[in-house]
């Protein structure tokens, strides 16, 4: 189906890449690269795409059957102020993330691997973009008194560690971290796009399909290097071993569930129409499909690490040792394989929120041997960070009642950034909206 192209207008798109300028330096290198590593592909248009020929009529909730809404006002009231925050949600991940992979994109030993992230981070711009428009494109006054000019200031002032959701307030510590933030986190975007393209809001759900296709490239960009590393694992003196993704795995998996919501939750977004499943049941999915893949990255190890076996051969001997959780014919479940850990493992949101749960499911009831035990688990460059000090600081008085459970539910680090941010400081009012001024600059909104 034909997409529908929209620019921004002026003062808007001159905000986002005045963004992306100070956030994203390296955006200019795509177009360069582009036909060298995507030669049948259209080139990148910093646009918002509106899908053609999207149903007209709501398709779940209490209103299914009746016509979908075109502008905020003709949506329920309660659910126009619940769409506005997602949508909010939304653009702060896409430009959070963009601001989590710059930081090593540099760091990248595979030039194809640079590429394709730079092509992610450049299409979660245009995600980013997508939001803005569904922002300044509607009159949302009905539900909020925040002038659009504010709305878009807020979010492309936001950092990492002050962006609506956790995952998004995590820096990288190495490449590692883009491509398995690729694989898990992208993964979840992918499922909260498809939930949302039978949004009561007909603009919302046309938005979706444009950015599930680039979602798709997302997950490619995570998955295959994942893939390629865990074959060379197999192999002395990998560069990248299994420990090392096991522990980006425990690092980023809970960060994932967290992003779907409370377990418990989501029943009024499906009520209103704004998605199709409730938290629990998407993010059930979600395991399941993360386990998929971590069978077929652990099966191509397998076939690298015994290449006298045949394929079937090879898929026999995981599917025993995975099954027996044991060792069998030097290897060994604990030791050789990627694992996903227990959904409660290093949780700060939802159901299992600051329960101390183990990585293989097992309780404690010491909360420092619980923290010991979680450190354990994780890559050792982030044991430093101020984000893990803060989760630990909060699991301590949690433990021992001196930090009420919804404080800290709450409670996000803030991080001080000593490189990266904009030199003019949280603001993005200084954006060029007419030349005219005599040289003077006019504000976002004045």
């Amino acid at each position: 189906m034909a997409d529908q192209q929209h620019q921004l207008p002026r003062q808007y798109h001159e905000a986002v890449l005045h963004w992306q300028r100070h956030n994203f330096p390296d955006y200019p290198r795509l177009e360069e690269q582009w036909d060298t590593y995507f030669p049948k592909d259209e080139p990148f248009c910093l646009c918002a795409r509106i899908q053609q020929n999207m149903p007209d009529q709501i398709e779940v909730g209490d209103r299914t059957g009746q016509p979908k809404a075109i502008v905020p006002t003709e949506l329920d009231p309660k659910a126009a102020e619940e769409l506005l925050a997602i949508i909010r949600a939304q653009a702060s991940t896409e430009f959070g993330s963009i601001q989590q992979h710059q930081a090593t994109l540099a760091r990248a030993s595979d030039p194809q691997d640079q590429a394709w992230v730079l092509r992610v981070m450049a299409e979660e711009l245009r995600h980013g973009y997508q939001m803005v428009h569904l922002l300044t494109s509607a009159d949302w006054s009905p539900v909020t008194d925040t002038k659009p000019q504010d709305m878009v200031e807020e979010i492309l002032s936001m950092k990492t560690g002050s962006h609506v959701l956790a995952a998004f307030n995590l820096e990288y510590d190495s490449f590692v971290d883009n491509v398995v933030f690729a694989a898990f986190i992208d993964r979840v975007g992918k499922y909260q796009l498809t939930m949302q393209k039978v949004n009561a809001y007909k603009p919302m759900a046309a938005s979706m399909p444009p950015m599930l296709r680039e979602e798709a490239f997302h997950l490619a960009a995570g998955v295959i290097p994942m893939r390629r590393w865990a074959e060379a694992a197999a192999k002395p003196d990998a560069l990248i071993t299994i420990e090392t993704l096991q522990r980006a795995v425990c690092k980023w998996f809970g960060r994932g569930l967290e992003m779907f919501g409370d377990e418990r939750g989501g029943k009024t977004a499906v009520k209103l129409g704004l998605k199709d499943k409730t938290n629990r049941v998407a993010q059930d999915e979600y395991i399941a499909e993360v386990e998929r893949m971590l069978d077929d990255i652990n099966q191509r190890y397998v076939r690298a690490r015994f290449p006298r076996l045949s394929r079937e051969e090879a898929d026999t001997l995981y599917a025993r040792v995975k099954a027996d959780r044991g060792a069998i014919d030097g290897l060994s479940w604990d030791d050789d394989l990627l694992k996903l850990p227990h959904p409660g493992f290093f949780r700060r949101r939802g159901e299992y929120a600051f329960q101390m749960i183990g990585v293989d499911g097992a309780t404690f009831d010491d909360v420092d041997r619980y923290i010991e035990h979680v450190r354990d688990h994780l890559p050792e460059a982030y044991l430093a960070s101020v984000d893990l000090k803060h989760w630990a600081d909060l699991q301590r008085g949690v433990v021992n009642g001196t930090v009420p459970l919804e404080n800290a539910l709450k409670s996000m680090p803030r991080l001080a950034r000593v490189g990266g941010a904009c030199p003019c400081a949280n603001s993005v009012r200084w954006v060029v909206e007419v030349p005219a001024n005599g040289g003077q600059e006019s504000r976002l909104n004045p």
